[in-house]
């Protein structure tokens, strides 16, 4: 089928709308479509449609998914936020503990990478090698200008600072088991959760990167979730690990390990509860009761 729609003028786009029954006043209506492209829009008019007429259900006001929109840009930061503490964690951890083992060039060894394929590894570093030439810091051109007749390559310390959270994930996956379980004991998990969770979280990064829709999003790729034998908190409550609160548990238990004195929680927490947004929780996958969870309770219970 030939796709044949031609583009709408934001008039055109509000006059759409408001004869699918939205509420709003026209020129407002115009003026929120001048900024923010009418296809990202849609994403948050679903949950107020009829799947089947595209027409909103009766009293649907356009404030109240502006509102849903403005609490999305609003949790991405957020959710930013933590994943930049929890990139800024692992790369520090990693490049520690692989460096003392291999010195500040092991990296450029398949050999000490042996969960990493040796095309992997060829691949991995030509990227590694665009991500540095690309790289405006003074650290790089200082380092090359005075070591560059002898390497090609910054030392791991340096590189992890270069890199994006991506190529720090394959990193970390080509590890020998025993360097992730070093890493990992720092955020008291096994290492294969580590490694579970880091690759739900780059996803999240992703979408997080690109504005892209978050709040009722279904996971990409859903993180293991701690076992109930050694971990029963985790499973106080059911914990739907393809949706975003899986997410905000995890974020908030490393965060918790990575920065205690942090108010992020606290932040997460009015944000959630704001009336302003009038979010339903459920749809985020918050199980009934998720206050009383360990995993929460502190969130209710200390001292801002």
């Amino acid at each position: 089928m030939k796709y044949e729609k031609e583009p709408l003028t934001f008039q055109d786009q509000a006059e759409l709308l408001l004869s699918r029954g939205l509420i709003a006043e026209k020129p407002e209506l115009v003026e929120k479509l001048n900024s923010v492209n009418y296809y990202r829009l849609s994403g948050y008019f679903f949950p107020f449609q009829d799947k089947s007429t595209d027409k909103f259900y009766k009293n649907t006001e356009f404030s109240k998914i502006w509102n849903r929109y403005i609490f999305d840009r609003q949790l991405r930061l957020l959710v930013l936020d933590a994943i930049e503490r929890l990139e800024v964690s692992i790369k520090t951890n990693s490049a520690y503990h692989f460096s003392h083992r291999f010195g500040a060039f092991g990296h450029l060894d398949n050999n000490n990478l042996p969960k990493m394929s040796d095309f992997y590894h060829k691949e991995w570093l030509k990227k590694i090698g665009e991500e540095t030439n690309r790289s405006k810091d003074i650290f790089v051109s200082h380092f090359f200008s005075k070591y560059g007749d002898n390497h090609e390559s910054l030392p791991l310390w340096m590189l992890v600072e270069v890199i994006p959270f991506g190529s720090l994930l394959n990193f970390y996956k080509g590890m020998d088991p025993s360097l992730k379980r070093l890493v990992a004991q720092n955020y008291k998990i096994p290492y294969q959760v580590l490694n579970s969770w880091l690759t739900s979280i780059n996803s999240i990064r992703n979408i997080c990167a690109h504005h892209s829709r978050l709040w009722n999003r279904v996971i990409p790729y859903k993180p293991q979730i701690l076992s109930a034998h050694k971990h029963p908190e985790w499973h106080e409550n059911s914990i739907d690990n393809s949706r975003l609160f899986s997410i905000l548990t995890i974020l908030k238990y490393l965060m918790n390990e990575i920065a205690p004195q942090s108010g992020w929680k606290y932040r997460l927490l009015d944000l959630l509860k704001s009336p302003k947004y009038d979010i339903p929780l459920f749809q985020m996958g918050f199980p009934d009761n998720w206050e009383s969870m360990k995993l929460w309770k502190d969130v209710f219970e200390g001292d801002r």
